[in-house]
């Protein structure tokens, strides 16, 4: 038996994670701004389960739910900074407090939990952080520049964690989902303000948008985050969804190309040339 800590737990991908472990008779911490929406699942796992209200950019809440998880369960195994949200907007269309509550959620939220669960796994000599990134936090696409930022930002943190909480027995893998039919891009988005001199951009998006077949059931996601909790050698990275598995090779590749076709250049930066 597993302890799970899972941030955004009442909806989309954290709720299906959530269930999963409950399902398989795991005890799961479970935090969200509004823990009501989360009755449903205390009725039916009792003890199994407890709610933590959190707002993930507030640092000292997240300190304190850690503690009080830690005062439920003993221990942590499993941690999943889920919470986050969409930001749609073209860069010159997005205000600095968009932008702003934008990172403060996705990337300063996740920043503070795994802050506050560090010392706990460290002193059990164990542990594995689940990163919730995107596959947008490897690849762009229009319209969620300020999204794709606070991801990257994830992306490149959460690398570097790995590295340095190894030695410690603690393991740490970015989750890479495409898209699922949430309400991610629905009631749980920010949209800004639209510029007309950008609707071309919009209708090109419009005209290009993946058929419904291609959006994954949130249901579906259990198995696979059990899975990887489970390992004994989690990947630093896992997709979810067909839709990376599709996207993210051929962009990768392009990079590589172009890399390549510009290496002369990058050589001869690297000193002064006589003469």
């Amino acid at each position: 038996m597993k302890t799970w800590l899972i941030t955004g737990a009442n909806r989309g991908l954290g709720r299906a994670f959530a269930q999963a472990a409950l399902q398989r008779g795991d005890r799961v911490a479970a935090t969200a701004r509004n823990i009501d929406t989360l009755d449903d699942l205390r009725s039916r796992f009792g003890d199994q389960m407890v709610a933590i209200p959190l707002d993930v950019t507030d640092r000292a809440a997240c300190f304190a739910a850690v503690e009080q998880a830690c005062a439920a369960f003993g221990s942590l195994d499993v941690v999943i900074n889920n919470a986050g949200y969409g930001l749609f907007g073209m860069i010159e269309e997005l205000t600095e407090a968009e932008m702003r509550a934008q990172m403060e959620v996705n990337f300063f939220g996740l920043f503070h939990m795994t802050q506050a669960v560090l010392p706990v796994l460290r002193a059990q000599g164990a542990g594995h952080i689940i990163q919730m990134s995107t596959v947008g936090g490897v690849i762009t696409f229009p319209n969620l520049g300020g999204y794709h930022a606070s991801k990257w930002a994830v992306e490149g943190f959460s690398d570097a964690l790995a590295k340095e909480v190894a030695g410690h027995g603690i393991k740490v893998t970015l989750v890479e989902p495409g898209p699922y039919a949430t309400d991610w891009a629905g009631a749980s988005a920010t949209h800004a303000t639209h510029m007309a001199e950008y609707d071309p951009v919009r209708a090109a998006l419009a005209a290009q948008q993946l058929p419904p077949e291609l959006y994954g059931d949130p249901a579906a996601v259990g198995p696979a985050i059990l899975k990887l909790a489970d390992a004994d050698q989690p990947p630093l990275r896992l997709f979810l969804g067909v839709v990376p598995t599709m996207m993210v090779a051929p962009v990768y590749a392009n990079r590589l190309a172009e890399w390549d076709a510009w290496t002369d250049v990058a050589v001869a930066a690297t000193q002064v040339q006589n003469g």
